[in-house]
């Protein structure tokens, strides 16, 4: 019989499943074993490093920049606001691939390779970690809603609002205000940069720039939580900020206005001073420019227009423009001459339309080429006699022309707070030597004694010189800044100390009654019978005190006559004039140059005459509107 075949063996199936229970159970627990050995290295070993990346990705440190301070003019009307803007911004720790990310960009906002180089440059300059990098700025509703979609796949990139300058006259204040424009890596060096975390302008010219620490205010600061895309999620504690302080100036904007009218599509300056605090009340330089654009950055092309421009509207002539003063100095050449002794108040020129140092020598010729006759120093500052200056400039010689010059300010900086203002020149017998390399000729200080030759000023410095005249040798700095906000430690209000390294001593005199005399002289130049400027006070309701100059461009040979028809627009005379008003208790001294406008008796004169209506007779003309009005509704 046949034996019986097994169709299982258990017992060997037994061995084979108790091989593979242990073998799983083996892996099971060496698997087991790992993950607990890992999560102890974790949680253990490595917890505190864990737990500060965790912070670092659930709590961030922002920087929360300050408002910038308001700027006001005299009567309180904004000159400078803060609006809001849309920045469209990059968290380099948190983007993945930068230039993935701004191709990404690209596609849905428009962002130029300016944007890209400025966006690099920023990146490279100091920063705190996951501080968002301005890629670009000014974002529009449109541009915002296209991001704000794509959020979800473009990691670190996020949309930042802040408020930028605005100037709402645009290039009226230019030249006086400055502007702000965005920091570079040289002024983030000279700066303290944490107080400038998370702040993207800064000063670059005028008020802006010298009141920058005042303006700018102190950098808050604020903890966030965020998500894993560095979205904000709620703010968890905060350090606000302390804002910038607003700046009241004497700058009269209607004024202001008044003089760029007045100048209208011609090249020159004004300058308006209040004689009592040296207040700035008017400072225009035309043509002038917008700044806005300069705020966010202005496109290159944009900018080389400006450079390139013929009229050089980036020029501030009022603070630079450096201009012969012509006649407008031949008040202080005659006070030097009578203070100093050369030559008594008595002393009389003939005039014949000419003069010469020797009977053999150069004729220096008079503007009216028959001459003025006989006259004194009155006649002389009325009628602008360059004869009567010739004479008493040789007698006087350069030293006491050049010293008495200096003390009213000429060749020197002496405004407090206008950091852009230029010194010009006030030649000497050492300066010519040191330069030149030449003596000091005879014909040098007759030159001089009419305000040409290598003497040149700026218009500010006309009106300074001016306003010292006006306030009979009292010395007072001009300024922009009349107020600011705020208060110091005690409660008071604030005061900013400016340092008054540049105050000028007070000028004394050896007879007071020699600024009466000069003062009634410069009154003669405007209504005087024969005064240059007569016309242009002509019906006044007030006395003025002026002195007008017409400086040359151009050289003209010395039997050749003065042709304005036959030059070149730009090579024909400066028209220039000072003055104050009212002569007897002066409240506003002006300087106005008009370039190659011809005369100052013609060019100058009238547009100082419309300022001078328009600050003293300002509240009667108010009046008398709303008179008309009355009487308008009444009927």
């Amino acid at each position: 019989m046949r034996k019986p075949v097994a169709l299982k063996d258990h017992q060997r199936e037994r061995r084979t499943f108790r091989f593979r229970s242990l073998l799983a159970f083996v892996v099971v627990v060496l698997m087991m074993l790992g993950l607990i050995s890992r999560l102890v290295y974790l949680q253990v070993v490595e917890h505190e490093r864990y737990r500060s990346l965790s912070d670092q990705n659930r709590i961030q440190l922002q920087p929360v920049p300050p408002n910038r301070g308001l700027i006001y003019d005299t009567n309180g009307v904004l000159l400078a606001d803060n609006r809001p803007s849309h920045n469209l911004s990059l968290v380099k720790e948190r983007v993945p691939d930068l230039e993935t990310t701004i191709d990404e960009l690209s596609k849905l906002v428009q962002i130029t390779e300016r944007d890209i180089e400025g966006f690099q440059r920023r990146l490279n300059q100091r920063r705190r970690p996951y501080e968002a990098v301005p890629l670009r700025f000014r974002l529009s509703e449109e541009d915002i809603a296209r991001v704000a979609v794509n959020f979800h796949r473009l990691p670190g990139v996020q949309i930042d609002a802040e408020l930028i300058r605005y100037y709402p006259y645009g290039q009226s204040l230019v030249h006086a205000l400055g502007y702000v424009g965005r920091i570079n890596q040289r002024e983030l060096g000279e700066v303290d940069q944490q107080n400038y975390s998370g702040t993207h302008h800064i000063g670059k010219l005028g008020v802006e720039r010298f009141y920058e620490d005042q303006l700018h205010g102190r950098v808050g600061v604020q903890q966030v939580e965020t998500n894993a895309r560095g979205q904000v999620l709620q703010v968890v504690e905060r350090d606000d900020p302390t804002p910038g302080r607003d700046l009241t100036l004497y700058l009269d904007l209607e004024l202001q206005q008044a003089a760029e009218q007045l100048l209208g599509e011609q090249r020159g300056a004004v300058v308006a001073l209040d004689p009592n605090t040296g207040g700035i009340l008017a400072l225009v330089s035309t043509p002038g420019y917008d700044p806005n654009p300069f705020v966010t950055g202005i496109s290159g092309r944009d900018y080389r227009a400006l450079q390139q421009h013929e009229d050089l509207p980036l020029f501030n002539r009022a603070l630079r423009g450096r201009y012969p003063p012509a006649s407008t100095v031949k008040p202080i050449i005659g006070l030097a001459a009578i203070d100093s002794g050369t030559v008594g108040l008595g002393h009389k020129v003939w005039d014949p339309g000419w003069y010469q140092i020797t009977k053999e020598g150069r004729f220096y010729r008079d503007w009216k080429r028959q001459g003025h006759g006989m006259v004194n120093l009155r006649d002389a500052i009325a009628e602008s006699c360059d004869v009567f200056f010739y004479d008493i400039g040789h007698r006087m010689g350069i030293d006491p022309m050049s010293d008495y010059l200096g003390r009213f300010g000429f060749g020197k900086i002496t405004t407090l707070d206008l950091p852009e203002a230029h010194g010009a020149l006030l030649p000497s017998r050492d300066w010519k030597k040191a330069v030149r390399g030449r003596s000091w000729y005879p014909g040098d200080s007759l030159n001089l004694s009419i305000g040409q030759g290598f003497m040149i000023s700026t218009p500010m410095q006309l009106a300074t010189a001016t306003m010292v005249i006006a306030n009979r040798g009292k010395w007072i700095n001009p300024r922009m800044l009349k107020a600011m906000s705020g208060e110091d430690e005690q409660g008071n209000p604030f005061v900013l100390d400016v340092p008054e390294r540049k105050q000028m001593p007070d000028i004394e005199l050896n007879r007071d009654s020699y600024w009466d005399y000069l003062r009634r002289s410069m009154v003669e130049v405007m209504h005087g019978k024969k005064g240059t400027a007569r016309r242009s006070a002509k019906d006044s309701p007030y006395r003025i005190a002026g002195k007008t100059g017409t400086a040359q461009v151009v050289r003209i040979k010395q039997d050749e006559e003065y042709d304005a028809e036959k030059l070149a627009e730009r090579h024909r005379d400066h028209g220039l004039f000072v003055g104050f008003a009212p002569a007897d208790k002066p409240e506003i001294v002006v300087a106005v140059i008009v370039e190659n406008g011809g005369g100052g008796s013609s060019a100058a004169a009238p547009v100082a005459r419309e300022l001078f209506d328009n600050y003293l007779l300002r509240e009667s003309q108010l009046q008398s509107q709303e008179q008309l009005a009355d009487n308008g509704g009444a009927s």
